[in-house]
């Protein structure tokens, strides 16, 4: 048990030896341990700083994009808008023209119809009054072969011109 049990001399150099480490630690390695400490906590505060200050602009850009990707989709729905107007407006201007055009075409058909009409009108006017005089002169040739029925003829004229 005396290995167990510590005498005084023993506790007593341990204890000079331990203030002498302990001094010697003080002086030389415990400024330079806290130095290294305090760089590390440093280093870590500037890193969660720095941390910060990227979450501060990350959210700024993810704002920044949203905004910018509501005015595009402002600016496409305008522009598609503008696509639909002007689509809408060219192909009502070429049912204009193509109805204006159409109105043309029937009325210049109906010109053409009208003209060709009156001058079959006239053609059958003109050949009704050929065919007339000719059978007329026809009805009256043959009547009118001998001279008895040529007074006759005349006879009936006067008479009739003078009651009108």
């Amino acid at each position: 048990m005396e290995l167990l049990t510590p005498s005084i001399g023993n506790i007593f150099w341990t204890a000079v030896v331990f203030l002498l480490l302990v001094v010697l630690l003080r002086s030389f390695a415990w400024k330079p341990i806290l130095s290294a400490v305090k760089t590390r906590e440093d280093n870590i505060q500037d890193a969660l700083n720095q941390a910060k200050l990227a979450k501060k602009e990350m959210e700024t850009l993810k704002s920044d994009n949203e905004r910018i990707m509501r005015e595009a989709k402002i600016e496409r729905d305008a522009i598609l808008k503008e696509a639909r107007e002007i689509k809408d407006r060219i192909v009502a201007e070429a049912k204009e023209a193509a109805k204006s055009e159409g109105d043309k075409l029937i009325e210049a058909a109906r010109q053409t119809i009208n003209a060709e009409k009156n001058a079959a009108m006239a053609d059958i006017k003109s050949t009704i009054g050929t065919l007339s005089v000719n059978i007329a002169e026809s009805i009256l040739k043959q009547k009118l072969d001998n001279t008895e029925a040529q007074n006759e003829l005349v006879q009936n004229y006067l008479n009739k011109s003078n009651l009108n």
